[in-house]
């Protein structure tokens, strides 16, 4: 049994910067030559990508609400069974979200927590900060501190002395306030890891930073963990007949859980990637249809003007052709969307509803839905798990169609145009295998009844 190192890195409060260390600390990690597979607890879609673009290798969201303990600790085991280091990035403050939050998940997996320290305007101060979380919850690991947006060794010395008279945690550095480091944003947080937010250059100038300000043999040493912790279950019933789905993929559509697309492909389907941006057609022999989130208010010009590509979804849906499509990809199947210019632009027509871009996000929050009538997506009574948070909303239209799903707080959602289901919820499939088979066994019928007719 090999040891290899396993961390949660987990702050306060949002803002702390976690997330700019934690890339720093991944991008050091494979400096020195050591497999880092990358964790993102919670539903965000857009951290993971910037592991990806720091390590190379898909990072995996490990959301307890969506995915449920069992899932997420195989989905750890699977991922982390040949690397040398696991990195996963916590979200919001550690203990923030109860049941789904960054401590509950560091627990389920037995894995210790780094924290990450905003040390502005504080001196001694943080180690009483430091000393609540390490009693708050005693069966929480908290291994280490790191401080960040420290102002000078001085700043430094006063908390290293305080935590050592007061705290248990080791502390493995201090980045610097003016560190000339910063992540660009936009409405719905950080760029996408395609979009290069941090440059070749700056990601080597990050490594530099962390490699001079955190001890990082250091961070191995307290975080060293023995690697049978975690088994991994094997997985041997994909249906030998393949079918072919379209997902979205392009700079309009790119917010998917990577597991999701893993589970379509093991229980069956082959993943051909398309562009609404730029395709005017649909892949050769698509068997349904998958549009998922992104930023289409972003391209909205862009994605109306393609005519081709939204004639042939309105076509595929009028004959009878599977789509689902959530968030980003419902606004881009509406009637029309407005940006917060007031710019009108058409879109696909597959769901008669009219949609507005607002100042400040519409919803946000975990969903538990309850499938009100049998579809592709399962039978009625399934329940499903997923995420909401969008700035647009529906102005028109809501009321003329079929509205799939029940939400826990009696609100009704996802909406059903012909064979086409769309909805503002990303749903994760982790505790949903069933219905990915369902959804499997209904596109063959559809394809098979279209095969005899």
């Amino acid at each position: 049994m090999t040891n290899f190192s396993a961390f949660m890195i987990g702050a306060p409060h949002s803002g702390s910067g976690k997330t700019l260390l934690t890339l720093g600390i991944m991008a050091a990690l494979g400096r020195r030559g050591l497999k880092v597979q990358p964790f993102k607890c919670g539903p965000d879609f857009i951290d993971p990508t910037l592991h990806e673009m720091v390590v190379g290798l898909p990072s995996r969201n490990l959301d307890l609400f969506m995915m449920g303990g069992s899932v997420c600790r195989e989905v750890f085991a699977k991922h982390c069974c040949d690397c040398d280091v696991a990195v996963v990035e916590g979200v919001m403050g550690l203990f923030d979200g109860s049941e789904a939050s960054t401590a509950a998940l560091a627990r389920l997996l037995n894995i210790p927590v780094v924290l990450v320290v905003d040390a502005r305007s504080a001196a001694e101060s943080i180690a009483a900060l430091i000393k609540g979380f390490e009693v708050f919850d005693p069966e929480l690991q908290l291994s280490g501190v790191i401080l960040n947006q420290v102002g000078s060794k001085r700043h430094v010395q006063l908390i290293s002395d305080s935590m050592a008279t007061n705290c248990q945690s080791r502390l493995l550095g201090a980045f610097p306030r003016e560190s000339g480091f910063c992540m660009p944003e936009r409405h719905l947080g950080l760029h996408m890891g395609d979009e290069h937010p941090l440059t070749e250059d700056q990601r080597a100038k990050l490594a530099d930073a962390v490699e001079k300000y955190i001890d990082i043999q250091a961070l191995l040493d307290v975080t060293r963990l023995p690697r049978g912790l975690w088994k991994s279950a094997e997985n041997n019933t994909a249906p030998q007949v393949r079918l072919r789905l379209a997902v979205a993929r392009d700079a309009a559509f790119s917010f998917y859980y990577q597991d999701n697309l893993d589970i379509f492909a093991d229980l069956g389907f082959d993943l051909c990637f398309f562009s609404p941006l730029v395709d005017e057609h649909l892949p050769e022999g698509t068997a349904a249809v998958y549009i998922g989130g992104g930023y289409p208010e972003l391209h909205a010009r862009q994605l109306s003007h393609n005519s081709g590509m939204l004639d042939c979804l309105r076509n595929w849906v009028l004959t009878g052709g599977p789509l689902y499509c959530e968030c980003g990809g419902l606004m881009y199947m509406a009637r029309d969307f407005s940006d917060q210019t007031g710019t009108v632009f058409p879109m696909a027509d597959v769901f008669p509803l009219r949609m507005e871009m607002k100042k400040r996000f519409s919803s946000l929050g975990y969903r538990r839905v309850t499938l009100a009538a049998d579809c592709f997506l399962g039978c009625r009574g399934d329940i499903l798990f997923g995420h909401e948070f969008h700035y647009s909303a529906i102005t028109e239209g809501e009321e003329d169609i079929e509205q799939l799903y029940v939400l826990e707080d009696g609100r009704r959602e996802g909406y059903r145009s012909g064979n086409a289901i769309g909805s503002y919820i990303h749903l994760h499939f982790g505790r949903s295998l069933g219905n990915i088979r369902h959804f499997y066994q209904s596109i063959l019928a559809h394809q098979q009844k279209g095969e005899r007719s």
